[in-house]
């Protein structure tokens, strides 16, 4: 027969495994209940210690704006107690525990029904920098000669710049210091690359400007070619050829016409200064030397029709310089007129004599002429002397010309404009009129 104790402590028993929300039954390891312990049940008393409760609650949280659930577990340790209670109390307080971890449980924030897509992020691409252009430098033409070349090449080269009197001397074939300064003349002058040194551009450019060189101008042979002109031949061409030998300073006179002394003597000067055979003869060679350092000349130069200067208008001439060919000369404007029929010419600036010498004043006329003259007293030169007072002239002063109204001369009238002494000089004859006033 069983006791009253054995049976309330199956009641009890079967109490707690009905309730279906106890604790999890005790793990091998845990404690076995200590003796003593009571629990009541029908009366019946007994006495119970019940070992801590550890409850665990997961609680699943999902981050509003992320796809990513955080999971946290609590963990509620429920601290042993030692209670006297029936049955049905200890019933009641397991539920009432079970019931509390599970409004623990529930207490985080529920997550969205449907959660908001995580934004997808687009890496940003790494900033390109724009791609850079390093300038090449253009190769260097191949030369065609350079220094230190040699050989035939080179004598064409030479003898063809020295048609353009860019070199001079013997043609050697050998491109040193001489070439080079030719070279870079011709290129500077054309507008090409100063180099020095031929490229396709300037052999084309020098090619063009100059003729074939011949076989004695290559190896320096001075052979003079048949006579275009020599003395005796007469016409235009003749004319055309003294015309361009005074556009040079190598011919003074008229052109007549007539290739005489005076043409050889000109020719023969010209060709010795240009290094073409000395002949007095023109030749093909002198032909196209005098030809490039010329230009064609005028009608006038060709007939010696001198130019007339534009008409001066002077205001208050002396009375006396309006009649007749007078050089009229006036101190207070230091300068000097010449008048044909009180029509003015040609004005010039002169300088007079200094206090201890002073220029005579007066009425004169021109007694004596002379282009070349040079002072018997002072050793110094009066081209283009007109004597009209004793030692007295007018005349050109190269001093007069350097250095100005700073010094003066010794009585005479200076002129410092050469080309106009010159032309008054043809102008005027023995016995026209100076008026110095």
């Amino acid at each position: 027969m069983k006791t009253r104790a054995s049976l309330a402590a199956g009641l009890a028993a079967a109490s707690l495994a009905l309730s279906g929300c106890g604790p999890s039954a005790p793990s091998a390891a845990a404690p076995a209940a200590s003796p003593g312990s009571s629990s009541s049940a029908g009366g019946v008393t007994t006495t119970t210690t019940a070992a801590p409760s550890t409850t665990t609650a997961t609680t699943t949280t999902a981050a509003p704006s992320t796809t990513t659930a955080t999971t946290t577990t609590a963990t509620t340790t429920v601290p042993a107690t030692t209670a006297r209670a029936t049955t049905a109390q200890a019933t009641t307080a397991q539920a009432t525990t079970a019931q509390a971890t599970t409004a623990r449980a529930t207490t985080a924030p529920a997550a969205p029904t449907t959660p908001s897509p995580s934004a997808t992020v687009v890496p940003a691409l790494a900033a390109t920098a724009a791609p850079t252009t390093t300038a090449t430098k253009a190769p260097a033409p191949p030369y065609l000669m350079t220094a230190g070349a040699t050989g035939d090449k080179v004598r064409q080269l030479q003898s063809r710049l020295k048609q353009l009197e860019w070199y001079d001397g013997d043609v050697t074939g050998t491109y040193a210091e001489a070439t080079t300064a030719g070279v870079r003349g011709f290129q500077d002058k054309r507008g090409l690359d100063t180099t020095g040194s031929v490229d396709q551009a300037t052999w084309d450019r020098l090619n063009g400007m100059t003729r074939q060189p011949t076989d004695d101008e290559l190896h320096n042979r001075l052979t003079p070619g048949p006579a275009l002109l020599k003395l005796g031949s007469t016409g235009e061409a003749v004319k055309d050829l003294q015309a361009r030998l005074k556009q040079i300073g190598w011919w003074s006179g008229d052109t007549t016409g007539a290739y005489a002394d005076p043409t050889v003597a000109a020719v023969k000067a010209f060709q010795d200064k240009r290094g073409i055979p000395v002949t007095g003869e023109v030749d093909q060679r002198t032909i196209d030397r005098l030809g490039a350092m010329t230009r064609a000349p005028t009608t006038d130069e060709l007939n010696n029709v001198k130019p007339m200067p534009p008409p001066v208008v002077i205001a208050d001439l002396d009375p006396r310089c309006l009649t007749g060919h007078v050089i009229c000369i006036s101190k207070a404007t230091r300068s000097m007129t010449w008048v044909v029929d009180g029509q003015a010419q040609r004005k010039m600036d002169v300088r007079f004599g200094s206090e201890n010498n002073p220029t005579r004043e007066g009425d004169f006329s021109v007694y004596r002429m002379n282009r070349d003259w040079t002072s018997t007293i002072y050793g110094s030169k009066m081209p283009y002397s007109m004597f009209f007072s004793g030692g007295e002239a007018v005349h050109y002063s190269s001093d007069f010309a350097a250095r100005g109204y700073v010094g003066a001369s010794h009585g005479c009238v200076n002129v410092r404009d050469l080309d106009g002494i010159a032309w008054l000089f043809d102008q005027v004859m023995v016995g026209d009129h100076v008026v110095v006033y």
